[in-house]
């Protein structure tokens, strides 16, 4: 049987340090030998950027669903079709064996998640996603203008979310 991988979210809204936390959770886990695929939502409107003219680029255009290229260990995939969803996306990296997913964004999606807020603006983001795990508030202030009672905890430092987060997957990771 083969194990599955450990699938954190990492949401918030536009400059809420969504890729910074990405990027240091890689590191840190993979110093740790983990195998960490990721998957980010391109939330900006419309296709992300290809080499336009680029053979994979063409062949797309001919009608192929997909082309893959390898050069010197590395592989792009370049896949159209209307529509891709988070489970299809998760699918696909499945194939790589890796340990964990991070996903940054799809905010919407049911997955275990951090939560990044970056003023008041965003609290009620706490009402509205669901398997909520920790909370980081961008300003230090902010933690305490949320509610007492949360079921999750509240971070106000990037450390202590990096922390966090590391402990969390490498916890779920060992007792799955």
């Amino acid at each position: 049987m083969v194990d599955l991988p450990v699938i954190l979210q990492i949401v918030g809204y536009q400059n809420s340090g969504k890729t910074t936390a990405m990027y240091e959770v890689i590191q840190r886990l993979s110093l740790k030998g983990q195998k960490v695929v990721t998957i980010k939502h391109h939330g900006h409107g419309g296709k992300p950027d290809i080499a336009e003219g680029k053979d994979s680029a063409r062949h797309v255009e001919g009608g192929a669903l997909a082309s893959l290229i390898e050069g010197e260990g590395r592989v792009l995939l370049h896949a159209e079709q209307s529509e891709w969803t988070l489970k299809e996306q998760i699918h696909l990296l499945l194939a790589l064996s890796p340990d964990i997913v991070l996903i940054e964004g799809h905010k919407h999606e049911g997955y275990p998640k951090a939560v990044l807020l970056r003023d008041e603006s965003d609290f009620h983001l706490l009402d509205e996603l669901d398997n909520i795990k920790v909370v980081y508030c961008f300003l230090e202030d902010l933690a305490y203008k949320l509610p007492e009672q949360l079921a999750y905890p509240v971070v106000s430092s990037r450390v202590e979310l990096y922390n966090w987060i590391e402990d969390y997957v490498l916890a779920t990771k060992s007792s799955s």
